[in-house]
């Protein structure tokens, strides 16, 4: 038999999708201590635009924009502009790499003043990586992973709103040869969203209060090969924002997030238990558990208990400053646990905003020992459909 070797861009490729979900645990004395939430297609959990991406990864209630699309659909119904779109990039590896990237693009249009629909497309690409196989010569592949996305959203009375939204998610690790039993995975999800807001007197000010909700991602596990499927990232993210207008001029808004991972921890092997039976008690209480049933497992299964429960909540704080609703500065903090991947780091970021369009960039700075995205800039372009049609005279 056959075997492949792998390339240093094979080896590269195997680091990239493993950082975002197994980071290195700084400082690891105990090895039993890191135990993060496995899944597949965890490109899904990367934030796509730099306005939440320079504020610390927060957007369930942040004030609604046309990339609420990916952090709470239900924001829509409560956009001033009728219509918009957006796109944008954020590379990844830089330092190493030039071809490694997401990519993502979103639009919405309001159905009168109560209901919207919007989609998004959202595109990981590993670029090209050289497989070799003894005695045959190398060929190329490209992985990637992508979604596809449709929402519907509606207010539900002045200061409610929900949202759904539709999902075929598909991953490509590429393909090793034909003795290779790996193949593209595909999965399809929903989203279930809300969110509502309020104008709240503090002080003499009128401030904007706003809570959300989106559970994503329910749906059908994922199968790289014929004998076992993997959960995708379901996630559970509640958020709050307040928006306090300091003068006519100058506004500031403060914004948190938390996240649970709806996905079941694996469980880990016992002192004395033999790997047959260990093997046994995974495909029993893991790999053979409905997404559903891992949806309610995985609040109550962690090895550690509460504890370690407590572990598997991320959470993100951000602020932005807005001057004369056309320049902000934004800066946040994401955390997660040590144990459950040590994904820790500051965002900074700013933005531009014209009747006709907005830019938005935001930089990453790692403070924790490993982050495929450190000292990464990232871009958004997004493009008023009301403003382009005064532009050209239009209503």
């Amino acid at each position: 038999m056959k075997y492949p070797f792998p390339s240093c861009r094979t080896v590269l490729l195997g680091i990239v999708l493993l950082t975002f979900t197994f980071i290195p645990l700084r400082g690891q004395d105990k090895a039993s201590d890191f135990n993060p939430v496995q899944y597949g297609v965890s490109s899904l959990n990367i934030a796509p635009d730099a306005r939440a991406g320079s504020m610390g990864d927060v957007g369930a209630a942040t004030e609604p924009d046309v990339n609420s699309q990916y952090w709470n659909p239900a924001k829509y119904p409560f956009t001033i502009s009728r219509a918009g779109f957006a796109f944008s990039y954020t590379p990844w590896l830089r330092k190493l790499v030039n071809d490694i990237a997401l990519m993502n693009a979103a639009g919405y249009y309001r159905i009168g003043d109560y209901q919207a629909l919007s989609a998004s497309i959202y595109y990981f690409s590993l670029g090209d990586v050289a497989v070799s196989r003894q005695g045959e010569a190398s060929y190329n592949v490209r992985p990637y992973e992508m979604s596809i996305d449709l929402a519907y959203s509606r207010m539900l009375s002045e200061n409610f709103s929900a949202a759904v939204a539709l999902r075929f998610i598909h991953s490509d690790m590429g393909n090793l040869g034909d003795e290779s039993d790996v193949h593209p995975g595909s999965a399809f999800a929903a989203d279930l969203a809300m969110y509502w807001n309020k104008y709240i007197m503090i002080g003499q000010r009128e401030c904007n209060l706003a809570f959300g909700m989106n559970i994503s991602n329910i749906g059908s596990k994922i199968s790289y090969s014929g004998d076992r499927s993997v959960f995708i990232p379901t996630n559970l993210r509640l958020g709050g924002s307040l928006l306090y207008p300091i003068n006519e001029y100058n506004v500031f808004g403060i914004s948190a997030d938390i996240n649970k991972l709806l996905v079941p921890t694996m469980p880990r092997k016992e002192d004395g238990e033999s790997d047959e039976d260990y093997q046994r008690r995974l495909d029993e209480d893991y790999y053979n558990i409905s997404s559903i049933s891992g949806i309610f497992k995985s609040f109550g299964d962690a090895p550690g208990g509460f504890k370690e429960e407590l572990e598997e909540i991320q959470w993100s704080v951000g602020a932005e400053y807005i001057y004369h609703n056309q320049f902000s500065l934004r800066a946040g903090y994401h955390h997660e646990s040590e144990s459950k991947g040590n994904r820790k780091y500051y965002t900074f970021g700013a933005g531009f905003r014209m009747s006709v369009f907005s830019l938005d960039a935001g930089y990453l700075l790692s403070a924790s020992q490993s982050n495929p995205l450190d000292q990464t800039l990232r871009f958004t372009l997004s493009f008023d459909m009301d403003g382009i049609r005064d532009l050209f005279g239009r209503r």
